[in-house]
């Protein structure tokens, strides 16, 4: 019998950041502001995680509104065809203490690479004020841009380009465990 527990994600209180080489000399990172998902962990079993996350790629958010745009338009992430940007999990192996590697699907920009995603925390909860229970977690993963077809780039005067190809990606997720249904009890 598994004894896995079912989390949602926490929409105020998660974010799914990046980071990518600006001009060759420094980096522009950025955010979207939406994503939601569901977790099930057992800690007695870490390997059989489960994630299904989906981040709202129109909410991106550079602190530069023209930059934005551009990111959303079909140069980037084409947010009139392709909204969202999703991670599901496939299988998942220790990788140190508190620390797990998931192997996943990563769909961005309606393109599907299996990339790894480098996850620690999930070893303490907490109760809320509310009389929930809470955890917290943090997944990197570092992919090349343009396997996702996002490709647009322009050659600097000086030689090297605006953008870089590798892409960091870090998300910071507060779990709200849920309730177990009686079925499963």
């Amino acid at each position: 019998m598994s004894t896995a527990a079912s989390y949602q994600i926490d929409p105020t209180h998660s974010t799914a950041q990046f980071k990518v080489r600006h001009m060759m000399v420094s980096h522009v990172r950025g955010e979207f502001t939406a994503l939601s998902g569901t977790i099930q962990f057992d800690k007695n079993a870490p390997e059989k995680i489960a994630i299904d996350a989906t981040v709202d790629a129109t909410t991106i958010n550079t602190r530069d509104a023209k930059r934005d745009g551009h990111l959303k338009s079909a140069d980037f992430f084409d947010v009139e065809k392709f909204p969202s940007l999703t991670f599901k999990s496939k299988s998942a192996k220790a990788a140190g203490p508190n620390k797990l590697e998931v192997l996943g699907d990563l769909t961005m920009h309606g393109v599907t690479k299996t990339v790894t995603l480098v996850v620690e925390g999930l070893e303490n909860e907490v109760k809320d004020p509310w009389g929930g229970v809470r955890m917290g977690a943090t997944g990197t993963t570092k992919v090349n841009r343009k396997d996702f077809g996002l490709n647009w780039n322009a050659a600097l005067e000086a030689g090297g380009v605006m953008v870089g190809d590798d892409v960091t990606i870090t998300i910071d997720v507060e779990l709200v465990k849920q309730a177990e249904s009686s079925a499963a009890k």
